[in-house]
C-alpha cells in the first residue's frame, strides 16, 4: 500500500477528481489517502467526499483526516499541494489595491501584480511544508497544484534542491480541448509538442493524425465565430506564428498590449477582474457541495484531465508515460535562462520523471517568455531572502503594470499592497513593514 497525502484538502471538488483519477485505476486503489486542512469545517466535507468517491468504485482505500500536517505527511509517498494561502480575502487586496491605481487585472494568479503578491504569502507555506517533507517523507514526490505554478516550483528547489518536484497545471490539456472543437475535431486524434513556460507554452507541433493540423487553424482562424471565442490568443497566433495555452483571459494580462486602454479591453472582450467573480463562485461551489454531500445526493463523476494519477501510476506500476510539467530548466530550454522553471515534456516511470530536453525556441517565443521569468526569478528571491526591494524591481518589469504606470506609482502600489497582506508576506518583508512603519 502506498499513500497520497492532500494538502489544502478543503478544496473539496479538486479532492473528488484527484481521487477518482486514481481510483480509476485498479492497480491504485490500495492506498492511504491523508487528508490535510487547516479549517476543520472543510477537512469535515473533504473526508465525506472522499468516502462518497470510493464508494462510487466500491473500493475500501483507507482515508485519514489530520488538522495536524505533519501527521498527514508521515511515511508519504506522494503529496499533492492544492492550497490557496489567504483565501477569498487575500484576493480581493491583489484587486482592489491595484484598480485604485487604475492598473487592471484579469486573473493575478500567475503573472503580474496578484501573481508576484499571491507567490509572496505562498512561498512560505511551501518552504515550511518542504521542510517538514524532508524528516517526515524524505523520498516522496511533491506534486504541486497551488498558483503561482512557475514561482511557487522554483521556490521549492531554489530553498531545497534534493526535493523532488513538479508543478503540474491543465493549460496545455484544456488548450488541446479548445483546439480540437475549434478544428472540429476528436480531441484524441490530436498530438502536439508543447515548450515554454507555465500558461505560456507554444504548441510547437500540432497534429491530427500523422497530417499537420496547423493550415486548418489558419483556415479556422479566419472564421470570426471561431475568432470571438479566443480573440486574445488568435491574436498572439497571428503575430508568433504558433498557439499559445491557456486562455485568451489569462494571456491579455501577460502582455502590454490588451489591459492598457478601454478600447483594446473592448475589442478584444477581455473580462476585467474575472477571477474575483471565479473566487465567490467557488465560495458558492463549496457551500452547495457541502449541502449536497449532508443531503446524500449525488455528483457527476468522470476523468479529469489532471496528470496528477497518471504520474503516481506510472511510478507504482513502472508503465511508462508522458506528461507535461514545470521543473528546473537544467538546459531543458536552452534560450531559457538557467535554473528558470519550465514546462515541458517529462517521462515518467518507476524510476520517477525525466524531463525532455526541448533545445532552442524560436526567438520571437522565447522572447515572449522571457521577461515573465526574470519578475519570477525576482519573487522567489525576493521571498527567500526577505529583501522587499526586489518585489518593487519584480513590479517594475511586469508586463502588464508598465505599460499602464508609472515607476512612483508602482511603488506606491506595491509598498500599500506589502502593508494590506501584513504578516503573510514573508518574514524579512514583514518586518522591513513593520520597522518602516515604526
Amino acid at each position: 500500500m502506498f499513500k497520497v497525502t492532500m494538502i489544502g484538502a478543503g478544496s473539496v471538488v479538486f479532492v473528488k477528481n484527484l481521487l477518482t483519477d486514481i481510483l480509476d485505476f485498479d492497480q491504485l486503489r490500495e492506498v492511504t489517502i491523508s487528508l490535510h486542512d487547516i479549517d476543520p469545517e472543510r477537512l469535515e466535507t473533504a473526508g465525506m467526499m472522499a468516502r462518497w468517491t470510493a464508494a462510487q468504485f466500491k473500493a475500501n482505500p483507507r482515508i485519514e483526516l489530520h488538522a495536524d500536517r505533519r501527521a498527514a505527511l508521515e511515511g508519504a509517498d506522494f503529496v499533492i499541494n492544492m492550497v490557496q494561502i489567504g483565501m477569498h480575502e487575500a484576493t480581493l487586496i491583489d484587486f482592489d489595491i491595484p484598480r485604485k491605481y487604475g492598473l487592471k487585472q484579469t486573473i493575478a494568479d500567475t503573472l503580474g501584480i496578484g501573481g508576484i503578491f499571491r507567490g509572496l504569502r505562498t512561498i512560505p507555506f511551501m518552504t515550511a511544508l518542504v521542510a517538514d517533507m524532508r524528516e517526515l517523507c524524505p523520498d516522496a514526490l511533491l506534486l504541486n497544484y497551488t498558483n503561482p505554478m512557475s514561482i511557487l516550483t522554483q521556490a521549492v528547489y531554489e530553498a531545497y534542491p534534493e526535493q523532488k518536484v513538479v508543478g503540474l497545471c491543465h493549460n496545455i490539456q484544456n488548450t488541446a480541448r479548445d483546439l480540437a472543437g475549434y478544428l472540429g475535431v476528436p480531441v484524441d486524434s490530436l498530438s502536439y509538442d508543447c515548450a515554454g513556460v507555465n500558461h505560456m507554452c507554444w504548441f510547437m507541433k500540432l497534429r491530427i493524425g500523422a497530417e499537420d493540423a496547423y493550415p486548418r487553424l489558419w483556415e479556422a482562424s479566419r472564421d470570426p465565430e471561431i475568432v470571438a471565442k479566443d480573440k486574445v490568443r488568435f491574436e498572439l497566433m497571428r503575430v508568433f506564428g504558433r498557439f499559445i495555452s491557456e486562455s485568451s483571459e489569462h494571456n491579455a494580462e501577460y502582455t502590454p498590449h490588451f489591459l492598457r486602454s478601454d478600447r483594446e479591453i473592448e475589442h478584444y472582450d477581455v473580462p476585467v477582474d474575472e477571477y474575483v467573480r471565479r473566487s465567490e463562485r467557488n465560495l458558492r461551489r463549496y457551500a452547495e457541495t457541502r449541502r449536497k454531500l449532508l443531503a446524500g445526493e449525488p455528483f457527476p463523476i468522470e476523468r479529469s484531465v489532471e496528470y496528477g494519477s497518471l504520474i503516481i501510476h506510472a511510478m507504482v506500476t513502472g508503465e511508462a508515460r508522458v506528461i507535461y510539467g514545470n521543473v528546473r530548466n537544467t538546459n531543458l530550454i536552452t534560450n531559457l535562462p538557467e535554473n528558470a522553471c519550465v514546462e515541458v515534456p517529462i517521462l515518467v516511470d518507476r524510476n520517477g520523471l525525466r524531463p525532455v530536453h526541448v533545445g532552442e525556441l524560436p526567438p520571437e517565443l522565447a522572447g515572449y517568455c522571457a521577461p515573465h521569468v526574470f519578475v519570477q526569478d525576482l519573487t522567489v528571491k525576493a521571498a527567500l531572502e526577505g529583501d522587499a526591494e526586489r518585489v518593487h524591481r519584480a513590479a517594475v518589469l511586469d508586463r502588464n503594470t508598465a505599460s499602464v504606470l508609472s515607476i512612483r506609482d508602482i511603488r506606491s502600489m506595491v509598498d500599500e499592497m506589502i502593508e494590506a497582506h501584513g504578516d503573510a508576506m514573508p518574514a524579512g518583508i514583514a518586518r522591513a513593514r513593520r520597522a518602516a512603519a515604526a
